[in-house]
Parts: C-alpha cells; structure tokens; sequence
C-alpha cells in the first residue's frame, strides 16, 4: 500500500506515511457514507405517510449478534489502522545502520550545519541520494523545528537535548526545510535547503570543498573532539584502553547499555552522552563517584558535538 498515490512523496517511507492517511480516509468515508446513507434510507421508509395511521413502533428487545458484530468490527478496523501507522513509525523512527550523520544546530534564525570531517555550512545541507541520512539535532537558544514536507517527516530541536531524524531521498533534488515552532521575529524566514546529490556530483560537491579550503585540511570532527577531551583532562579518570580508572570506561561506551544508580538502565545514545557531558550528576553510573565538573559553560555545542563524535568511534 506505501506506493500506492505517493502524492509527490520524495521517498518510500514518505509514500507509506501518504498511505496510512490515505486508508483512514478510505475507512472513514466508508462508513461514512454507509452510516449516512443507512439514517436517510430509515427515515424516508419509515416516515409517517398519514395522520390517521398508527404510528406506535413494535418494541425490540436487542439482537446479541447484531451487537457483536458492530462492536467486532469497527475494533478489529481500529487495530488495523493502529497496527499500520505503528510499523510506518516505527521504520520512521529508527535510522538504519550505516546512515550518513550530519549535525545540525539551530538558533534565532538559522541553522548551522556540521558534517563529519569538519566542514561547516548554514542553511543548506548537500547529502548523497538514494542513501539513508541520519541528521543530529540541537538548538542554542529556543525550541525550533526541523520539518522537510517532502519526507513527510518533522522532529523538535530542543536546548539542552539532542534529537534525531532520518530520511533516504530517493532521487537528486533540492527540498526545503522550514521551522514549525513559532522561535520569535524571524521565524518565518528561518529557512533551509536539502540539496540531494547523485554519487558522481556529491563527490564532486566534496572535492571542491576540499579544493576551497586550499591546502589547510579541515579538523574531522572525531579528532577535534578526541583533542578537546585531552585538554580538558578527561583521560585521567576515564580509559579509552587498559585498565578502568575512576570514571567509567569510554571504549564501545556508544550503544552501550549502563547501569545507573538507583536500579535503572539507559542506552548510551547522543542524548544521553551529551547530558554526561553538560551535566553529569544527571545520570550517575552505578559503581562510580559523581566527581566530574560540568562543562556546560565551557564547551560549545559544536564541541560537545565533536566530542560526542569521538566517543562513537571508540569500538
């Protein structure tokens, strides 16, 4: 059913999403209709025709299979439409293995955008087509939002939190990103641009990023992020190899689960290394003392991005 009227989706799971709507719609003016036609047809048979006819109703007690079949079936059409849209979202929600991460921070009124190696740019992002892109999400000041209509696919960028999205475009194109949370004055021109590429012009796109910067190589994100953490000291409570020191060890720390204080267990994804990182007795792992500073007025965001990097690269 996801290819069926893909409305001008620019990916499968953008079509899927156009198809749940589109079977609920089908549902509902179904028995729309049917409802509607069926109070027509009884009040037009049953109408009073003279004013000297008995007009008294025979009195009906109930009917026990009617009444299971019209509480049968619409439950059985309501877990139907609740099963679809719950595997559509679910798909939306986890990015798939291998993805190409961007960084995408937003603030009044723009959003800045890290790639890996280090590359920056603002208010437009160049991905490869027919690839799955995961993007990581953020915000400096208020709430903003990250929405690209032609994906069918929407996330909040929330202070002090990290977010994800995903999206695979199908085809080369540029498609707009607008902000769906009202952020202040300029809110209706915080806009942005995906441009998807085709593998021949995307690295093309990457050579002559390259070729700008002359000679001076931009700092990959992992390596500026693995020196900020040597600067700050962060290696002499926790071990990357070897023995485990005070802290907890950081080797395969990303997708780890951890075991916290209290009896509770997380998974160490992006927002939870970043809320270690800015605020570390929010979660205190079980075993080890709450002895690290925070860093919240220390780091950047686009730091704490570069950190955040290096940790996931520690396998």
């Amino acid at each position: 059913m996801g290819k069926v009227f893909a409305f001008g989706a620019a990916s499968g799971h953008a079509a899927r999403v156009d198809a749940v709507f589109l079977m609920i719609l089908v549902i509902g003016g179904f028995f729309f209709f049917l409802t509607q036609g069926m109070l027509i047809y009884f009040a037009v048979k049953y109408r009073r025709r003279r004013p000297d006819r008995d007009n008294e109703t025979p009195q009906i007690t109930g009917n026990h299979l009617l009444e299971f079949f019209w509480i049968a079936i619409p439950s059985l059409v309501v877990l139907a439409i609740f099963y679809y849209g719950w595997r559509v979202y679910s798909d939306l929600n986890i990015s798939p293995v291998g993805a190409t991460e961007v960084y995408v921070n937003a603030r009044q009124w723009l959003y800045e955008v890290k790639y890996p190696d280090g590359r920056t740019a603002l208010n437009e992002i160049h991905v490869p087509a027919g690839k799955p892109v995961k993007f990581i999400l953020s915000s400096s000041d208020v709430i903003h939002g990250f929405y690209l209509p032609d994906f069918r696919v929407k996330m909040d960028m929330i202070p002090g939190r990290t977010t994800t999205l995903w999206v695979q475009p199908d085809k080369p194109g540029r498609y707009q990103i607008y902000c769906t949370v009202y952020c202040g004055d300029g809110h209706s021109t915080m806009l942005a641009q995906m441009i998807a590429m085709d593998a021949h012009g995307y690295a093309e796109w990457q050579e002559h990023r390259q070729e700008e910067a002359g000679e001076k190589e931009h700092e990959p994100l992992a390596e500026r992020g693995e020196r900020i953490m040597r600067k700050a000291g962060c290696f002499n409570c926790h071990a990357v190899e070897g023995p485990e020191k005070i802290g907890p060890d950081l080797k395969g720390v990303y997708g780890r689960k951890v075991a916290l204080e209290g009896g509770r267990t997380v998974v160490a994804d992006e927002e939870y290394l970043r809320e270690s990182i800015v605020d570390p007795g929010a979660k205190i792992v079980k075993g080890h003392p709450n002895v690290m500073p925070t860093f919240k007025t220390t780091l950047s965001p686009g730091d704490v991005d570069a950190v955040v990097a290096y940790l996931k690269t520690l396998k």
